[in-house]
């Protein structure tokens, strides 16, 4: 009995130029942006109009480029420190909780978050638990020990929940009306980049990644590595974590992650783990969610709105990448070939 040829196939791509790539993530953005119109069109507002006020909100003043770059900062901060994880296929998504981990400057920061993304690599290296899920919990429970000195040993006026200013002494120096943390995450770029690509280290992370077997195999310690690893990744969230209280915020609080963590993830994925391209996409998204807050007031349009025209644009950008790694093949097409 002949075997039935289904309608269509997924195939895995063996090479595809970087042309073509940057050319699907360029039609994708268009797709998003056609979606986003749409829903604009519904709501009664021009499309052409809302786009340019969300691309004068984020860029158009002074004022506008520095709060999307302070918004870039810890977006682009904790993308870096999740790279060699990803990198080593090692999915940490933690970096929510090792962000609040910060206990009071930036070294005990820096601690901090090594030590909470110790834990679950420790275990995972050993027993091989799933560290999705155990850097996931860890999340809440980072937050609620937070939430706890919020409300308890670090509570200003009793009753409300609210961790006193820090002194003058304590906050991070402005750089060009930012807080100096800007300076801090493009350092990290060119060495996150040099530390992945040119170190001995990076070469053991991208081994162990591709198998552990390999690793195991050209006498690494494989243990040593992903702990190791874990560890800067954690050690960079918290300095992010600093940079949030002690620059943006100037105190602390349970909710001073505001999710920095998991939209670090996409930040990471699209930029395929190259540091420069982070800069570009955590440029894009600040620059969405600066741009789009000035929708509803230049506008009216509600909040949800954007948060709506914000999700289509990631879903098509993360989307497109399976066009990028996989083909399909129709079956009138594989019949025109043979």
């Amino acid at each position: 009995m002949e075997e039935k040829v289904p309608f269509v196939r997924v195939a895995r791509r063996q090479d595809i130029k970087k042309s073509r790539v940057w050319l699907i993530r360029i039609a994708a953005f268009g797709v998003a942006l056609l979606f986003g119109s749409l829903i604009f069109m519904i709501c009664g507002v021009s499309p052409l109009k809302a786009y340019s006020t969300i691309v004068s909100g984020a860029f158009g003043k002074a004022t506008g480029i520095r709060q999307t770059v302070k918004i870039m900062i810890p977006l682009l901060g904790t993308a870096l420190a999740l790279a060699p994880c990803f990198k080593m296929k090692y999915w940490n998504i933690g970096a929510e909780g090792q962000i609040t981990m910060l206990a009071v400057m930036a070294v005990s920061g820096m601690v901090c978050g090594a030590l909470w993304s110790f834990i679950p690599a420790f275990f995972k290296s050993k027993w091989g638990t799933n560290e999705t899920l155990f850097t996931l919990m860890l999340n809440y429970i980072a937050i609620g020990i937070v939430a706890w000195l919020q409300g308890g040993p670090w509570e200003g006026k009793e009753g409300s929940q609210i961790v006193p200013n820090f002194d003058s002494a304590a906050v991070l120096p402005k750089v060009g009306g930012i807080y100096c943390g800007w300076i801090i995450v493009v350092i990290l770029v060119f060495f996150m980049f040099f530390y992945m690509n040119y170190t001995k280290h990076g070469y053991e992370i991208a081994v162990l990644g591709d198998s552990e077997n390999t690793a195991r195999y050209a006498g690494m310690d494989v243990f040593k590595v992903m702990v190791r690893t874990a560890a800067i990744s954690g050690a960079i969230s918290g300095l992010v974590g600093f940079m949030l209280a002690s620059g943006a915020n100037q105190t602390i609080y349970s909710g001073i992650a505001a999710n920095n963590g998991f939209t670090a993830i996409t930040v990471a994925w699209l930029s395929q783990l190259n540091p420069f391209a982070m800069v570009l996409i955590a440029l894009l998204l600040a620059g969405l969610s600066k741009g789009s807050s000035s929708l509803k007031t230049a506008m009216g349009v509600p909040g949800s709105i954007s948060d709506i025209i914000t999700g289509i644009i990631l879903l098509c950008l993360l989307g497109c990448e399976f066009f990028i790694n996989y083909r399909l093949i129709f079956r009138h097409r594989e019949e025109k070939d043979a």
